[in-house]
């Protein structure tokens, strides 16, 4: 790309004060001495023509095949609607905010699954917005594997997004944009050298989680008609059919217990968390009287197993055996400590593929081990394996992508500590503060006097903070 071009458009973006120079607050809470404000070009129709035509000679020198564009909201919308109409390439639009009218889809436009989308966007930093762009693409079976950005700030996102399976195309980077304007006599030595010291005292920026109140809220519903994977599909409509987003844990030693609990709560709840390895008189009969109650009362069945061994281990231990755990439960967990190889070994026992599994990413007792990395690492398994894993078990929002869910332990209508540091947190907080898709309580209920009521209050309680967050994303 001859430079003689390049040069035109970023002084022309300076002129038009699209470069800013001073002190700005970034998303990710640093401070930064320069902001590239793309925003201000749709006033400046040429400008914005220059922009879209050099985008695309980017991508024809780079000769990236797409049968899609779609543009990150804001700002990239005008830039891509330009190579839309310029280029004659079909652009499907993402909605940023969740609209319970109209069509109610969060891509607009006409694609097919496996059709190839490419993403155009104006600035990556971090790159969390082309993430969190193009999770919901993912989610409705496009395919996703190159962005073409104007800058690069050279600061986390291309690698950031290297470990999304995207690759990141651009036309200037930070160090050749600051070439460029002090060649033209637009920035000074001093500014030069400033914000070159900055870009390399923060050049590893990671994709920070939002707070969950920020993120797009979909209905259970409208998730279902997106997810792919059978059994997500089924505990969403199990949700939206009966209005809960309880899971009952019970903990208990006789299987009598066990199936009083399932039946006197099973209306209320749409998932049944068992450990069925402390049931003293296990019995093939009862495990059959459990499945008929799960079945009659609309409810998934998961044991809590937490496998964490090697595949031929973990498979053994899934089929066979006494419990023989894949003939009847839903949903299993497991540690992903031994890699993702435990996944695919689980995945090949699963019966009709009707079994899906939870991935342990954050648990509720103090002072656990599981670290960011660790978390971040069960999202990027959840991702690639979301034929089978359903979802993470986790105490924060860890990923806005549809397709995971978040099921969130130690829940209770109290917060407080117990004696062998178990720590609990309220419905609300679960729901409305971390993102939790699905509350899990134990104790809250087993232990109270009444269950059923007190299971009917947990449910409508936990079920309306949802409904609030939806009404919440309708109103912004």
């Amino acid at each position: 790309m001859e430079e003689s071009v390049l040069s035109k458009i970023i002084c022309d973006l300076f002129d038009v004060k699209a470069i800013k120079f001073g002190k700005f607050m970034m998303k990710s809470g640093i401070e930064t001495p320069i902001y590239f404000d793309l925003r201000v070009v749709v006033s400046y129709p040429y400008v914005m023509k220059n922009v879209a035509d050099v985008m695309w000679q980017k991508i024809e020198e780079t000769k990236i095949s797409q049968d899609l564009i779609c543009g990150v909201p804001y700002t990239a919308l005008p830039i891509a609607t330009c190579i839309s109409i310029n280029k004659n390439v079909p652009m499907v639009l993402r909605r940023k905010e969740n609209k319970s009218y109209g069509t109610k889809q969060l891509i607009e436009g006409n694609y097919k699954a496996r059709q190839k989308c490419l993403i155009i966007e104006d600035v990556v930093t971090s790159g969390s917005s082309v993430v969190e762009t193009a999770n919901i693409l993912r989610s409705v079976g496009l395919e996703i594997s190159d962005c073409i950005v104007l800058l690069d700030r050279e600061q986390g996102g291309k690698k950031n997004l290297e470990q999304e399976r995207i690759k990141l195309h651009s036309v200037y980077t930070m160090s050749t944009m600051l070439s460029l304007l002090h060649k033209h006599n637009k920035i000074d030595k001093n500014n030069f050298d400033l914000i070159e010291k900055f870009v390399e005292d923060h050049k590893n920026l990671k994709i920070m989680s939002e707070p969950f109140k920020t993120k797009n809220i979909l209905s259970y519903s409208n998730r279902a008609k997106l997810c792919k994977n059978p059994i997500t599909k089924k505990l969403l409509q199990i949700m939206e059919e009966k209005q809960t987003n309880l899971c009952l844990a019970v903990d208990v030693t006789s299987f009598s217990d066990l199936l009083h609990f399932a039946e006197e709560v099973g209306s209320e709840i749409c998932i049944l968390k068992t450990h069925i390895d402390i049931i003293e008189d296990f019995n093939v009969d009862s495990m059959k009287k459990l499945k008929e109650i799960s079945q009659r009362k609309n409810f998934l069945l998961f044991e809590d197993r937490k496998f964490a061994d090697i595949g031929n281990t973990v498979q053994l231990q899934y089929k066979s055996g006494i419990y023989a755990i894949a003939e009847w439960a839903d949903l299993i967990t497991i540690h992903h400590l031994p890699g993702p190889g435990i996944i695919r070994a689980l995945k090949n026992i699963a019966v009709n593929q009707k079994n899906g599994c939870l991935i342990v990413a954050e648990m509720s007792s103090a002072g656990s081990y599981t670290t960011k990395e660790y978390a971040a690492e069960a999202i990027n398994l959840a991702k690639e394996y979301s034929d089978f894993v359903v979802g993470v078990i986790s105490q924060s929002v860890l990923t806005s992508d549809p397709n995971v869910l978040h099921l969130t332990p130690g829940v209770k209508m109290s917060e407080g500590t117990d004696n062998l540091d178990q720590k609990y947190v309220t419905p609300d907080v679960a729901i409305k503060e971390r993102g939790a898709d699905v509350v899990i309580v134990g104790r809250g209920i087993t232990e109270a006097k009444n269950i059923r009521e007190t299971a009917s209050a947990y449910r409508r309680a936990s079920y309306g903070f949802y409904q609030e967050l939806l009404i919440s994303g309708e109103n912004e």
